[in-house]
């Protein structure tokens, strides 16, 4: 397989996959290193690939059904136990969060994919928080960040802003 197939296989697997695929798992199916495959999907997103790299691995996102709509919110919360507690209430409530967005005042917006859709990849995420000892992003901005959510419906929507509010987490418009 030369370097081109490889590619259109990288392209082929994250299609077809529902959760985000890790490098090591595409290196093993391609019989590549790890660096290789850091290397094709920079060179797949400079061709104008829509992939994106979470924490969990590689995704391309997907065309949503008609019945999926997709929410933003503006949230607020001062530690890691309130972060997790925020993010917990949106997927107990049937919300997927897609990322989660700062405005810092000297570099603009920054944005980072989280696409954590259950408590599974929630518990992965907060344990990655605390083996790393990374800072979440809101630490930039006092707390105060955004985050794009899926929903399937209105009324969903209305449920996750309703306990966010009550959480004292939500800012409202």
């Amino acid at each position: 397989m030369d370097a081109g197939e490889r590619r259109q296989e990288i392209i082929n697997i994250l299609n077809k996959s529902k959760d985000p695929v890790k490098g090591t798992e595409l290196a093993e199916k391609l019989q590549v290193s790890r660096q290789v495959i850091v290397q094709d999907i920079a060179i797949l997103r400079a061709k104008g690939e829509n992939i994106f790299a979470t924490p969990q691995g590689y995704l391309m996102p997907r065309i949503y059904e008609k019945d999926r709509l997709i929410k933003t919110i503006v949230c607020n919360h001062q530690n890691n136990y309130e972060l997790e507690d925020e993010l917990r209430t949106i997927v107990n409530l049937g919300g997927k969060i897609i990322d989660v967005i700062v405005e810092h005042p000297l570099y603009g917006e920054i944005k980072s994919q989280l696409q954590i859709g259950s408590r599974h990849d929630l518990m992965l995420f907060m344990d990655n928080l605390k083996t790393t000892k990374a800072e979440p992003l809101s630490s930039l901005t006092d707390g105060v960040h955004l985050h794009t959510i899926e929903v399937n419906s209105e009324e969903v929507f209305h449920k996750i802003r309703e306990a966010l509010s009550k959480k004292k987490y939500l800012i409202k418009e």
